[in-house]
């Protein structure tokens, strides 16, 4: 491990003005500790934020759901109005990781990690995430695990967390600090696909900080969950994932929302799978012939070619699971 400096910030005003200068945000170190220890990540500086204000769960005035950017994967998986409102989110933080690390990690961080692949965690390895202009190992190297959708000539590398593809789905809003004061971005904008500058993968300036992640209301009741396949069930990414909520009213489904994990650069909405089901009554013909468009555009790879039609199938069950759901 290199030398750093740490420093632990008391206010938000101490933690903005160390991140101006350079310094690297860290709560639960569940990622970065890691990433350091391999010398992949090798900041000078680290600024302990675990002490700010940032733990709370509120309901918002509209009904939507802000949850601050140091509560635990824990706190927020058992909280009664995650579970109520948004059991996807729950459902998708349970499905993460082991307990301990869900006790530590937090929901900004975790939405911040950085991809598991292994050549990028390599650091003889080629990578242009890691390292611009070396070129993608992954690309010809065993790919069964990496993205087929999002992809570039630059990197094929999937991006890991469970709830951000729940939060992609709801079409949740980031909440951000710095300098220059405070801004929202919405999900879909703050991980960015990697281009030609997979090394970039956040919407944040200079010392930026994540203050909360918002999902905003939605008409009631809806049915929401989070469905996960992957070749083990302990403590193991997804090689696809989905994370679907319905709002059914009348018998027809008036709003569906709808993102897919594991296959992507980025958490994978699929709006052409929610116009296929909106206006139209819950059938097994429905979650199938909605399924369908689930993987257009991939670019499958070597080695996982599987995925196309596991995708397909993980949306067509998830569908299923909770347009079926009383």
């Amino acid at each position: 491990m290199y030398p750093f400096s740490f420093t632990t910030a008391p206010s938000t005003r101490a933690a903005l003005t160390a991140g101006r200068r350079g310094g690297r945000y860290i709560a639960g170190g569940t990622t970065l500790v890691d990433l350091m220890r391999e010398t992949v990540e090798r900041p000078d500086s680290l600024v302990d934020i675990s002490r700010l204000p940032l733990r709370e769960v509120t309901v918002t005035e509209r009904g939507g759901l802000r949850i601050g950017a140091l509560v635990t994967m824990t706190d927020a998986a058992v909280h009664r109005k995650v579970r109520t409102l948004y059991p996807v989110v729950a459902q998708a933080l349970e499905l993460s990781a082991s307990a301990q690390l869900r006790n530590m990690a937090t929901i900004g961080g975790n939405i911040m990690q950085r991809t598991r692949c292994t050549y990028f965690r390599d650091v003889t390895a080629a990578c242009n995430k890691r390292e611009p202009g070396t070129g993608c190992a992954a690309r010809e190297g065993f790919n069964r695990t990496h993205a087929i959708l999002g992809t570039s000539q630059d990197c094929v590398a999937t991006h890991p967390s469970d709830v951000a593809v729940a939060f992609a789905a709801l079409e949740a809003r980031v909440h951000l600090l710095g300098p220059d004061g405070q801004r929202t971005v919405p999900f879909a904008d703050f991980l960015l696909r990697p281009g030609d500058t997979p090394n970039r993968e956040q919407a944040l300036r200079q010392g930026e900080l994540i203050t909360a992640v918002e999902i905003p209301a939605y008409p009631r009741p809806l049915r929401s969950g989070y469905l996960k396949v992957r070749d083990r069930q302990s403590y193991e990414f997804a090689l696809t994932s989905a994370a679907v909520a319905l709002h059914v009213r009348g018998g027809v489904i008036r709003e569906a929302k709808v993102a897919a994990g594991g296959v992507g650069t980025v958490p994978w909405k699929l709006p052409a799978v929610e116009e296929a089901l909106v206006g139209e009554r819950p059938s097994d013909r429905l979650w199938a012939r909605a399924a369908e468009s689930a993987a257009d555009g991939a670019r499958p790879l070597t080695h996982n070619r599987f995925k196309v039609e596991l995708l397909q199938r993980t949306v067509e069950r998830q569908l299923r699971i909770v347009g079926d759901s009383k």
